[in-house]
């Protein structure tokens, strides 16, 4: 347990993963096992070692299944829901929206309900001494999505989107992808995070996602966001069979154990 490590954290875990059909036709994505193990209990397990004592977790999708899976309590984790019926028509930064009052309570971590990762990604986070840091690895040729570019710094200075191994220039600097699990002093969330969803969702734009959320920080509000290098962890984002697969061969020596308290 890091005794520094933030009390708190919140789950993105509303989409609906219809790219994980058919494995997500009748249960939600954060509840699609990797060797046995749900990637919401891998989550929740490595945020009670990391010293989190209340997490939130935003719902939507076949909410019910997880809010059964996971109780009020899960270990020594209190838990809290926050629903958004409009799931199928918003994006994460609208899902962060909604747990803003859990992002007002102090320094927290932010996470995607859709990332299987080792305990060792939170104690990187926490080890690093910015206040504001976010996971990232060396973006490989089995990746697509969102890609970062480090200052020589070691902060995120630039965000490039739908990134594949194909459209990435061969010149240009490294690319690095985010593991989606971040750790924010409360400051910061208290004068950047929360005003700026406010501004965002109040506009309109409920489609958002995080990452653009924070590539408008950084170029237009000066968020300073370090990179915290963990290249050598294991972890994986699942949004395909195919990426379950890979996960599942990442994790294979993995030994799987059900909590032992997970309901209410």
């Amino acid at each position: 347990m890091m005794s520094n490590a933030p009390k708190k954290a919140v789950i993105l875990a509303a989409g609906v993963g219809s790219r994980l059909r058919p494995l997500t036709e009748l249960r939600p994505k954060p509840l699609v096992e990797v060797n046995g193990m749900p990637i919401l209990y891998n989550a929740l397990r490595n945020l009670e070692a990391a010293g989190v004592e209340e997490v939130t977790i935003v719902v939507g999708y076949r909410k019910d299944a997880i809010q059964y899976a996971c109780g009020r309590q899960f270990g020594t984790l209190k838990v809290h829901y926050v629903e958004t019926p409009a799931f199928e028509r918003t994006g994460s930064a609208y899902s962060l929206w909604l747990a803003r009052d859990a992002l007002l309570a102090g320094e927290c971590y932010v996470l995607e309900g859709d990332v299987f990762f080792e305990e060792d990604v939170l104690r990187c986070l926490t080890m690093d001494e910015a206040p504001d840091a976010a996971a990232v690895a060396p973006f490989t040729d089995l990746m697509e999505g969102s890609a970062v570019v480090l200052s020589e710094s070691g902060l995120i200075s630039a965000f490039r989107m739908n990134q594949t191994s194909a459209s990435r220039p061969a010149d240009g600097p490294p690319h690095f992808k985010t593991l989606n699990v971040l750790r924010f002093a409360a400051s910061t969330l208290r004068s950047t995070i929360v005003p700026a969803l406010n501004e965002i969702i109040g506009s309109g734009a409920i489609r958002s996602y995080t990452e653009e959320l924070l590539a408008f920080l950084i170029e237009r509000r000066g968020l300073q966001l370090a990179a915290v290098r963990c290249d050598g962890l294991k972890w994986y984002e699942i949004d395909t069979p195919a990426d379950l697969q890979i996960a599942e061969a990442i994790f294979a020596t993995r030994a799987v154990s059900r909590p032992s308290s997970q309901n209410d």
